[in-house]
This record gives structure tokens, C-alpha cells and sequence, in this order.
């Protein structure tokens, strides 16, 4: 790891109560010595003391003018979050100041620091493993309380102590294979072969549990992929203007104004949903509006969650008997919208109700059912039900996929053993299903994997 100081502002861009400008690096205080003046005067560089604050000025190093009134926390190596010397200027919030300050940094020979790399540094540097780097991004970007919760628990080491208990349990039977390699005289190959067999079947199951969590997972990082279908002035532009309580979609008595997908992320009543408006289905000769008709239709195969909306107060028409065949064994919720109308079809009512079991007499235009279709949304989603404190969830599609690869050499390894082939290309299995679990944690990992991991974090971070 380079010894070269780096810097950047770690507050988001704009006006705020706070910014902190962040440095990390051997020659950490040295630079700032340069720029800070600590009100009290007695204040020893020489004896710097770890998680203190000191209040003063931030000065501009050639002319000694003041440039701001800061306080400056001091971390020193090795108990920091870079694990190196650091040091946080806290500045009132604003780019202009916040520019100034960094600017003074880097003139007196700080380098900027690149996305991420703060916890780049603390991953190199052995403060944390890599799977516990990529929990940081995660929790920055949580959208709801179970996401933020399960991002928490992977950077205290919960999967990354699951995975090494694994690990431990594959270097065991590593150490076996390695006996019978190394003495043949023994004739151990046989126990040893049934010792690998048992073995991996357990860690195949404890895997196989891991990679199950990810169906959970992927609804909390990702959201409920929810499509709003239904004919052109059902109410699904009106319905989604509603869930989001603005005018996001363009609301018209012309049929097909929406021609295109409008998505949103919204969070109901703790249910996370990237809520899909789409055009409205029916045939037409408009190839635009086609184009928009069929990409509904093909959202609808991927969808979690599809919210059908017809309107009650017309007869079933063939395009209604489409959307409901296109439904078929779906999830989904049917809204039987504007019956605030005097003119309802008892004939439309009475046929979709008896289609489905989520039936919901709604009024886009009075907010009628509104509530009924969250409760409805909660109860099919019941995020209580995903325990995230006495489990864990997999939530990253990487080490999902690196999980999957382990699972798949484990039956490839056994499949060696059953064809009772030599035990050194058993041991050759083992290693790749080290190597994959490894990969999880960073143990062993490509540079340019871990460049594009921390590539995806933002300054200052």
C-alpha cells in the first residue's frame, strides 16, 4: 500500500451544518501542522493524541490569513478506520469553504483521494475484509430500515464469519487429503473419501441456506419489482401519482399518453417497491405506443408483484381479457378503480372478483382503497418475517454468484470421489472451492476486481 497522504471532502456537495474534510497517510499531520492553528497554544505535535478534538483555525499557508474556524479530530495509526494516521477538519457546511480547505490540503502535499479509497486502505491494510468493504456502499445507499439493518450485520463480520467457519471446516478436510497424499503406506484413501463425502455435503447444505437468503435479500437491496399494468385511462398513471404523492405521470382523458416506463423507488410500510408504470395495453397501430405496449407486457414475466387496474365502470373487453389471462398464477392485486362513478359494471365486478383473491374496489380520484392496497402490499410482503437479527442475508449479487460457484465445484469434488479417481485431483477440488469462498472476503482476489468494487463508492468515503 502506497504511504502517500491522501484527501477529500467527505460531506455531500452543498450547503449543510457541517463539512468535514478527511485526510489519511503518514505525513497526515505534518500537512496539517501547515494549515491549522489550535487555539490553545501549549498544543504538542510531537505528542499527538488519538480520538481527540482540537478547536482553531484553518489558515491559508502562504499568507497566514484565517480561512475558517474548525474542529479537527485526530485518529493515530493503528486506531483509525484506515488503520494509518487521520485526521477529519469539521468546517461549516458549503462547497466554497469546504474547496478551500481541501485545496489548502493538497497544496501542501495531500494527494485527492480516489472514490473509495478510504475503505479501500482500511481493506489493504487488514482492518476489515473486502466483504465488509462493500457493506459500507451498502448501508450508504440502504433504502429501508431492513436493508440498512442487514448491510450493518455484514460489516460486523457476520457473513464473513460464516464463510471462515466453512473455510476452516474445507482446510480440515484439506489436511486429510493431505495425509493420504503424503502417506500412502497407510491405506487411509478409503476412510478419507467417505470422511470428504460427508463433509462436503454439510458444507454444501450450510451454502445452498446461504444462497437461499438472497431471494430476501435481493427484495430488500433491490425493492419489490412492481409493474402497474392495465388498458389505456384505467387509472395507472393516476395510481402511481398517488403511492408517490406527486404528479410523476402525466395524467389525460387521451388514451396512450403514457408510451413508456416510468420507475420510482418508494418504501410501504416498511416494504421496499420499484413501483413500474407502463403504457397501457391495448391493440393499436401506433408503433411507438406499440413498442410501449410491448415492453408491459414482457415486465410482466420478471415482475415480484403486478397491480392490475381496470376500471369498473366499463364492460369487459377483449384487452381486459388479455391483462387477466397475462396474470394468470402471477402475484398480483387487482384494482377495480372508479367506483366513486354511478355507472359501475356489476357484470365487470362480479367476473374479475371471482379471478382473483386480491380484489380492491378503488377511486384513484378520491384515494378511495389506497390504504386497503398498502395493508394489502405489507401483508404479501411481510418483511418481519425476514429475521435479520439471528440470520444472515445475503444481499450482494457477488457473493451470491460466488457462493453458487462453490456449490457447483462441491458437486463436481464429490462427483470425483464417487468415480473413486486419484485423491490429489480431490484436493485440487477443495482448493477452487477455497479460492471461491476466498474471493468473498477478499483472501484471494484480482486487483482489478477490487479496483472495480471500489470504484462503485464516492469520495471521501
Amino acid at each position: 500500500m502506497s504511504n502517500n497522504t491522501i484527501a477529500a471532502i467527505a460531506t455531500a456537495t452543498g450547503s449543510g451544518g457541517i463539512g468535514i474534510i478527511r485526510m489519511s497517510g503518514d505525513n497526515c499531520f505534518n500537512i496539517l501542522k501547515k494549515i491549522f492553528v489550535p487555539i490553545d497554544k501549549k498544543f504538542d505535535w510531537n505528542n499527538i493524541k488519538g480520538y481527540t478534538i482540537k478547536y482553531g483555525y484553518i489558515i491559508n499557508s502562504k499568507t497566514n490569513d484565517k480561512i475558517e474556524e474548525v474542529l479537527v479530530s485526530f485518529f493515530k495509526a493503528p486506531k483509525s478506520y484506515t488503520t494509518e494516521n487521520m485526521c477529519e477538519i469539521n468546517s461549516h457546511g458549503g462547497t466554497i469553504i469546504e474547496r478551500k480547505i481541501l485545496n489548502e490540503c493538497l497544496l501542501n502535499g495531500a494527494e485527492i483521494a480516489e472514490p473509495g479509497e478510504f475503505t479501500k486502505r482500511a481493506f489493504l491494510n487488514g482492518r476489515i475484509d473486502l466483504s465488509q468493504a462493500e457493506s459500507v456502499i451498502d448501508i450508504i445507499n440502504a433504502k429501508s430500515d431492513k436493508e440498512a439493518e442487514a448491510s450493518f450485520n455484514q460489516l460486523q463480520g457476520r457473513l464473513s464469519e460464516e464463510i471462515e467457519k466453512i473455510r476452516d471446516d474445507l482446510l480440515d478436510l484439506m489436511s486429510d487429503i493431505e495425509a493420504s497424499i503424503d502417506y500412502p503406506e497407510y491405506d487411509i484413501e478409503e476412510t478419507t473419501n467417505e470422511k470428504a463425502i460427508n463433509s462436503l455435503n454439510r458444507i454444501e447444505k450450510k451454502l445452498i441456506d446461504l444462497e437461499k437468503t438472497f431471494d430476501n435479500g435481493k427484495l430488500l437491496k433491490e425493492g419489490v419489482k412492481t409493474v402497474i399494468i392495465g388498458k389505456p385511462n384505467a387509472g395507472k398513471s393516476s395510481l402511481l401519482n398517488n403511492i408517490l404523492n406527486e404528479e410523476r405521470a402525466i395524467v389525460s382523458d387521451l388514451a396512450g399518453t403514457t408510451r413508456d416506463t416510468i420507475e420510482e423507488f418508494i418504501n410501504i410500510e416498511g416494504v421496499p417497491l420499484k413501483i413500474i408504470d407502463t403504457a397501457g395495453i391495448r391493440k393499436t397501430e401506433d408503433i411507438v405506443e406499440k413498442i410501449g405496449v410491448d415492453k408491459a407486457i414482457s415486465l410482466i414475466k420478471d415482475a415480484d408483484l403486478i397491480i392490475a387496474i381496470f376500471d369498473s365502470s366499463e364492460k369487459l373487453e377483449e384487452d381486459d381479457y388479455k391483462i387477466l389471462e397475462l396474470i394468470k398464477n402471477k402475484n398480483s392485486i387487482i384494482l377495480l378503480n372508479k367506483c366513486d362513478l354511478s355507472r359501475e359494471s356489476f357484470e365487470t365486478i362480479n367476473y374479475i372478483s371471482s379471478s382473483n383473491k386480491n380484489v380492491l374496489r378503488t377511486s384513484m380520484k378520491t384515494k378511495k382503497g389506497m390504504t386497503e392496497l398498502y395493508k394489502m402490499i405489507s401483508d404479501m410482503f411481510n418483511n418481519n418475517e425476514i429475521n435479520i437479527k439471528d440470520g444472515i442475508i445475503i444481499t450482494n449479487i457477488r457473493h451470491k454468484r460466488q457462493i453458487h460457484k462453490a456449490i457447483e465445484n462441491i458437486t463436481k469434488t464429490k462427483d470425483i470421489i464417487n468415480k473413486n479417481m486419484t485423491i490429489d485431483i480431490v484436493a485440487i477440488g477443495i482448493k477452487e472451492i477455497l479460492e471461491d469462498l476466498g474471493e468473498i472476503t477478499g483472501n484471494n482476489i484480482s486487483e482489478d476486481i477490487i479496483n472495480k468494487i471500489f470504484s462503485k463508492f464516492c469520495l471521501g468515503k
